[in-house]
């Protein structure tokens, strides 16, 4: 069973009684209104935000940042946050915090009464682990009154019954309070569960009514503070933003109480690291994007870093290779021939390639690129993406026309499997040949593997600027101010395993 603790801020919807003797469920408050209160609706609403939403590029999640506005506006950006959760990890609590938006009172609430419900169903609360925390420590209440109308936990709620394949439930806690103090007082008293068993989930938005430019400003102030895991950096970047008197700027993140107190639980932990994933405002929303009244978003993951990288490195036995290889050159000739798949016999392949894995395939004739298709996202088993990728670099790619029949025996494959995506900040951090680039500025995005610098000879510069400017098409230089990330690729060629 799967705990999620929630602390988000005041307010509730109204309550109705659930079947079990004396519990009163805490029912949605803006369904219909952020978000859709039909459940087909809303299931293929997050479909669609799911699809569009950044990859994961993370590895052993311990918290995400995301926001909670509306989810034509701030939908896609929560929806890359969730994306860095794996779906099928059973956690023993995930801790949700939400600060409150309709009500001042001292401290945080935890809803300890009922269990949650969205158009999606219910969602469990941990009644026994929310009255402890309420009994054990000042600093929180059971205040009800404090979720009834709340949306800032509540639009959290359909993201993770969308993402997660396991059961959960949650501690549901709104903080009231404005004082940096009790967010410290709150962060040390959920100090204890911060651990790999545990997820946190921190609820804010950020820059509120200034235009596009000066959003865009703020908001990466902002969140460079919060990467830097300290909590008075994050007061000192709120205190500067609020001096340079911006017209219209409200609040810079107006769930600043519940990121400090993530802060304090986080504080000089050499072994985490935050990592932004991605960030839009308001004016991004295609339909309803008004540039001169803006609210910012950001996606940020805060991660475990692995003890010994080294002994974790990714490898395959030569039989996974020719397993892999096989389904390559299998589905490329059998899809070039009948437009159809072969049956893959699932009973002989290892564990290793059944795990979730990104990989690209790549097509060769005659020395020459004839087509190269792949995915970053961990998504789904290995041996299906090499599958999927097989018949999209044959067929899909727009830069050829599709592999004929008379083609296939002077087509060479080659796989390339990756690893997880990390963001970059120095282009120091970047090994030519180890390491593949992924580029991203707003919806501009672009990619080249880690061999393309050692078969063009390219300097780092001309590596990242052919990215930015060929497949991003963001200009040149476009990569200087843009979100770098990079990846390694476990690479094998078909001729290599003759």
């Amino acid at each position: 069973m799967v705990t999620v603790l929630i602390f988000f801020g005041s307010g509730c919807s109204s309550q109705d009684r659930s079947g079990q003797s004396g519990l009163i469920d805490r029912n949605p408050a803006v369904a219909g209104q952020f978000y859709s209160a039909d459940p087909a609706r809303l299931r293929a609403d997050l479909s669609v935000l799911f699809a569009n939403a950044a990859p994961r590029q993370t590895d052993n999640v311990m918290a995400i940042i995301s926001p909670h506005a509306g989810y034509v506006f701030s939908g896609e950006v929560a929806a890359s946050a969730f994306n860095q959760v794996d779906p099928e990890r059973e956690y023993e609590n995930i801790f949700i915090l939400a600060s409150s938006h309709r009500m001042a009172f001292e401290g945080a609430a935890i809803y300890d009464r009922g269990n949650y419900v969205t158009p999606l169903g219910k969602v469990n609360v941990n009644l026994e682990l929310a009255k402890q925390l309420v009994q054990k420590h000042s600093v929180f209440s059971d205040r009800a009154d404090a979720h009834i109308h709340e949306h800032s936990l509540e639009v959290q709620l359909p993201f993770l019954q969308y993402h997660m394949q396991r059961e959960f439930t949650i501690i549901p806690i709104i903080l009231g309070t404005q004082s940096k103090g009790t967010s410290r007082e709150i962060g040390l008293a959920l100090k204890p569960y911060f651990n790999e068993k545990n997820l946190f989930i921190i609820s804010t938005d950020f820059s509120h009514y200034p235009d596009y430019e000066d959003a865009v400003i703020v908001d990466n102030l902002t969140a460079e503070a919060i990467l830097k895991n300290s909590p008075d950096a994050l007061s000192e970047a709120l205190e500067k933003n609020d001096s340079k008197r911006i017209p219209n700027l409200a609040t810079s993140l107006c769930g600043w109480t519940s990121v400090m107190s993530l802060l304090y639980i986080t504080e000089g932990r050499d072994d985490l690291v935050y990592k932004s994933i991605q960030y839009q405002n308001s004016g991004d929303a295609e339909m309803y994007g008004d540039k001169d009244r803006v609210v910012g978003y950001y996606a940020i993951a805060v991660e475990k870093r692995k003890n010994n990288p080294q002994s974790t490195e990714f490898s395959l036995t030569k039989e996974e290779k020719e397993a892999l290889m096989h389904i390559a050159r299998s589905t490329v000739e059998t899809y070039v021939r009948t437009g159809k798949l072969t049956d893959i016999d699932e009973r002989k392949l290892t564990d290793k390639i059944r795990e979730p894995m990104g990989a690209f395939v790549t097509l060769k004739k005659d020395g020459q690129l004839r087509g190269c298709i792949g995915r970053f996202d961990a998504t789904e088993p290995l041996y299906r993406v090499v599958e999927a990728m097989a018949v999209s670099s044959a067929a899909h790619d727009s830069r050829f026309r599709p592999v004929s029949e008379e083609e296939l025996k002077e087509i060479e494959i080659e796989i390339s499997v990756l690893t997880p995506m990390r963001r970059i900040y120095s282009i120091d951090e970047l090994e030519l040949g180890k390491h593949g680039i992924y580029i991203k500025k707003g919806f501009a995005s672009g990619t080249f593997l880690p061999q393309v610098a050692v078969e063009t000879g390219w300097t780092k510069e001309e590596f990242l600027g052919r990215c930015a400017r060929d497949k991003a098409r963001i200009g040149w230089d476009g990569w200087k101010d843009a979100e770098l990330y990079v990846y390694e690729a476990y690479i094998f060629e078909e001729h290599e395993l003759k």
